[in-house]
């Protein structure tokens, strides 16, 4: 999974528990904190019907949870999971357990691939950098849906608190293949330090067009819409290394006139 990115198992009949039990034995395996365990999404409520540690992902929290005006364009959903926590996951495991009648695939892309796009000179000049990520639109979103956010600790006690920010190196090194990937995305990045506003805008925004614009560095799944009740594909990344996004089913914007 560490060297392939992410990994696809078709109509599978994986539990919750088992669920759990999977994504710890993943942590072990690669060499996990001792203090780590599974998170716990600063936005899943403390009665979610699966439990702390799994984040439930429907159609109906999709709109209830927007950041006010959204953009149209699909790519601007790239992300790698809470990177805004001082301690991420290392990997992530995405059951799907009913598929809309259109749209609904995921996407992810390489950060391995993206490392190897950049000019030695480029590199050079990234190594060591730090960069500032951020999700403080999740307070607002819990605000907004009259639920508390998710204060205490959340699978490691590095991850507590309400200030949702973190900062992490822009050029990681995987402890599992020892492959340098970039670090930076879309969805939860906002600054790299130690050069000026307008310089990091640049240089993220070329990061970012990196990932999303490079189809042959990305991969594309469909999820199987009719299964067997109970069964389900899944998806398994290494969030290290990888980035992803969904695609959504277009909702037409009506325009009347007088």
């Amino acid at each position: 999974m560490s060297e392939r990115g992410v990994v696809f198992f078709r109509n599978q009949d994986l539990e919750v528990d088992d669920q759990k039990t999977l994504g710890i034995k993943l942590g072990e395996l690669s060499g996990k904190p001792a203090q780590s365990t599974l998170h716990v999404h600063p936005l899943t409520e403390d009665t979610s019907p699966k439990g702390d540690q799994i984040s439930i992902i429907t159609s109906e929290r999709a709109q209830a949870y927007t950041r006010g005006d959204t953009s149209l364009l699909a790519a601007q959903g790239w992300h790698a999971d809470i990177t805004f926590e001082p301690v991420p996951s290392d990997y992530a495991i995405l059951k799907v357990h009913t598929s809309p009648d259109a749209g609904g695939d995921t996407l992810w892309a390489s950060g391995y691939e993206v490392y190897s796009r950049l000019s030695p000179a480029l590199r050079e000049f990234l190594e060591g950098k730090e960069a500032l990520h951020e999700a403080n639109f999740f307070k607002r979103a819990a605000e907004a849906n009259a639920h508390d956010l998710r204060t205490g600790e959340r699978g490691h006690p590095d991850n507590q608190g309400e200030n949702l920010v973190a900062v992490h190196p822009v050029i990681r090194v995987n402890p599992v293949t020892g492959w340098k990937s970039v670090f930076v995305n879309p969805g939860f990045t906002r600054r790299i330090l130690g050069v000026t506003k307008d310089e990091s805008d640049l240089i993220l925004g070329y990061l970012f067009k990196l990932i999303s614009e490079n189809h042959d560095l990305q991969v594309r799944l469909s999820w199987s819409s009719k299964l067997d009740p109970g069964r389900g594909d899944i998806a398994i990344w290494d969030n290290r290394s990888n980035f992803h996004t969904a695609t959504f089913v277009s909702i037409p914007i009506s325009h009347s006139t007088d």
